[in-house]
């Protein structure tokens, strides 16, 4: 496999999965950033920790989403995550309230 090979199919990779996300976004309430995932969950728990000056967030989400496209399932019910960095939790709107994603140049809804 080439050079080549590999780029295309890293990029149909990652299309299939924004495909995916748009889809399942509707599904869920909670959108989280981390600097290693990014997650869809139901349910978040923030717990923040200090250590002399250190600082660190657990985090458990609960009926969640993962964006990872190396992962054979994305779709797991709990998840616990400890993280040093910057946290980003938001809400997300109610499907009716939502705008609808606009579709990314080339790409055709199914």
């Amino acid at each position: 496999m080439g050079v080549e090979d590999l780029e295309k199919y890293e990029a149909e990779m990652e299309l299939q999965l924004y495909k995916e996300y748009r889809d399942v976004l509707p599904m869920f309430k909670f959108v989280v950033e981390t600097e290693r995932r990014f997650y869809l969950a139901n349910g978040v728990n923030v717990e923040t920790r200090q250590l002399g000056a250190k600082v660190w967030f657990e985090v458990e989400l609960t009926d969640a989403w993962v964006w990872d496209m190396h992962r054979p399932a994305r779709f797991v019910s709990q998840v616990r995550v400890v993280t040093f960095r910057d946290l980003n939790v938001e809400e997300l709107a109610q499907l009716a309230e939502r705008d609808i994603m606009p579709e990314p140049p080339g790409i055709e809804r199914d």
